[in-house]
């Protein structure tokens, strides 16, 4: 015989979907007693830990390609561009629908342009040294749709 809590940890294991379905149903009828508080904590943990790493992404996305299109003026191109306004798009959306994500953002922007040099050091073939140690872009500017760096 199985108890209840095994046979939930189980549907949570073998059909997510599903185990999100019954999940909600419990909460909708306020069958408290009977939700997998367990893993309904740790989901709601780990979206909060994936707004942050979605944001964290689309930085450094954003400064990759800022620092592409400054310090490789020769390859700018239109996909550069309409990847810089996407993933701009993407941070301002994250920023307008939790706007407690700003500090985060702020926290992150010093670690987020060194990863970025990084990455176009290796897309760009540049020598690291072209790029400055430290972002010359402000944070408005990195999401302002009408800045490119010259």
């Amino acid at each position: 015989m199985h108890s209840f809590k095994s046979d939930y940890q189980t549907l949570y294991e073998t059909d997510y979907l599903q185990w999100i379905e019954t999940t909600v149903k419990k909460l909708r009828s306020q069958n408290y007693e009977n939700v997998d508080w367990e893993n309904l904590i740790e989901e709601i943990e780990d979206m909060g830990r994936s707004e942050c790493r979605s944001l964290e992404s689309n930085l450094i996305v954003v400064l990759l390609h800022l620092l592409k299109w400054q310090y490789q003026p020769e390859y700018r191109s239109g996909s550069w561009e309409s990847s810089i306004i996407e993933h701009r798009r993407r941070i301002k959306k994250s920023l307008k629908e939790s706007p407690s994500l700003k500090s985060y953002f702020e926290s992150i922007f010093a670690e987020a342009y060194t990863e970025a040099v990084k990455q176009a050091k290796a897309e760009t073939g540049l020598p690291l040294e072209t790029f400055p140690i430290e972002c010359l872009y402000e944070l408005t500017e990195v999401v302002n749709d009408e800045f490119l760096p010259e």
